[in-house]
C-alpha cells in the first residue's frame, strides 16, 4: 500500500482517539434535580422554558395571550430562581415560545444551568462537543481523500478500503452521539420508571409534581394537566405563535398559522388549567 495512504489512515485514527477523549466525561457525585434541570437534559432550551412557563402559570403571574403567545399577567411571585425570572423579564409583550427561548435574559439563565450540568458530568460541554464533531468530520473524511491521492490499485485498494474503513465507521457513529451522556440517559430512564404518567390530571393534586411530569415527558404531559393553557399559548408541539410576537400594532414575525386566540388567568397549583 502506498506510504501517503498509511499516513491519511494514521491521520483519521489520531483524530478519532482524539474526539473520544474530549466526549468521555466524569460523572462526580450529583445532588437531586430540579424540573428544569431535568427537562434540559430531554428536551434542551424549549423544554426548559416551557417548565418555568408551567410554574409562574402555576403562581398566575403569565397567562396565554394572543395567537399562540405567553404574556405577563402579573409579577412573578416568590421565586429565586434564575430561569423563571429570566423568562418572566423578558415577558415585556406577547412573545411565542421559539422568541421567548431567545430571549438574551432566558438565554443567559438557561445556559448557566446548561454549565452546572456540564460539570456534573450529565451534558457534554458546549465547546468540546463542537470541536470533538469537526475532528470526527476530519476523521472520516481523511480516508476517501487518502484514496484520492494515493490512487491505491488492486490488492492494495482492498487493504486500504479494510484498514480506513474502520476509523471513518467509527467516526460517523461518534458523529451522532447527542448532548446528554449516559449517565443523563440513566437518570431519565430511571425517574420515567419511578414516574409514569398518570392516566387522568385528577391523580396529581401536588403542582411540584406536575412540574416533574412536563420535565420528563413534555408535550404529553402539558396536554393532560393545562390543556387550555399549553394550547392556547403554542407551547405544544411547534406552537401557533412559535415564529412571531404580538403587539399593539398587529402581528410580527414568519410563524403565523391559524393559532387559537384567547388569554386564561393563572391556574392554581396541582393539575389545574
Amino acid at each position: 500500500m502506498p506510504s501517503e495512504m498509511w499516513w491519511f489512515i494514521g491521520a483519521s485514527c489520531a483524530q478519532l482517539v482524539l474526539a473520544l477523549a474530549l466526549l468521555r466525561t466524569r460523572s462526580p457525585g450529583r445532588p437531586e434535580l430540579p424540573p428544569q434541570a431535568l427537562a434540559l437534559l430531554r428536551g434542551g432550551r424549549r423544554a426548559v422554558v416551557v417548565v418555568a412557563l408551567v410554574a409562574l402559570h402555576q403562581r398566575g403571574a403569565v397567562a396565554a395571550g394572543r395567537r399562540g403567545t405567553i404574556r405577563a399577567n402579573g409579577g412573578p411571585g416568590r421565586t429565586r430562581d434564575p430561569i423563571q425570572l429570566g423568562v418572566h423579564s423578558s415577558l415585556r409583550r406577547a412573545l411565542g415560545l421559539r422568541v421567548l427561548a431567545s430571549q438574551p435574559r432566558a438565554r443567559r439563565a438557561v445556559d448557566a444551568l446548561r454549565t452546572e450540568l456540564a460539570r456534573s458530568g450529565l451534558l457534554r460541554p458546549r465547546g468540546r462537543l463542537l470541536t470533538a464533531r469537526a475532528l470526527l468530520l476530519g476523521a472520516a473524511a481523511a480516508i476517501p481523500a487518502g484514496l484520492l491521492v494515493a490512487r491505491p490499485t488492486g490488492s492494495t485498494l482492498a487493504l486500504a478500503l479494510v484498514l480506513g474503513a474502520v476509523p471513518a465507521c467509527a467516526a460517523l457513529a461518534c458523529l451522532f452521539l447527542p448532548p446528554t451522556t449516559r449517565a443523563a440517559r440513566r437518570l431519565l430512564a430511571g425517574l420515567r420508571a419511578r414516574h409514569p404518567l398518570p392516566a387522568h390530571r385528577r391523580e396529581v393534586t401536588d403542582g411540584n409534581l406536575v412540574l416533574l411530569y412536563v420535565a420528563l415527558y413534555g408535550d404529553p404531559a402539558l396536554a393532560l394537566f393545562l390543556p387550555r393553557f399549553s394550547r392556547d399559548g403554542g407551547l405544544l408541539g411547534r406552537g401557533g405563535g412559535a415564529d412571531g410576537y404580538a403587539t399593539g400594532r398587529g402581528w410580527f414575525g414568519g410563524g403565523g398559522g391559524g393559532g387559537w386566540s384567547g388569554g386564561e388567568a393563572g391556574g392554581g397549583g396541582g393539575g389545574s388549567d
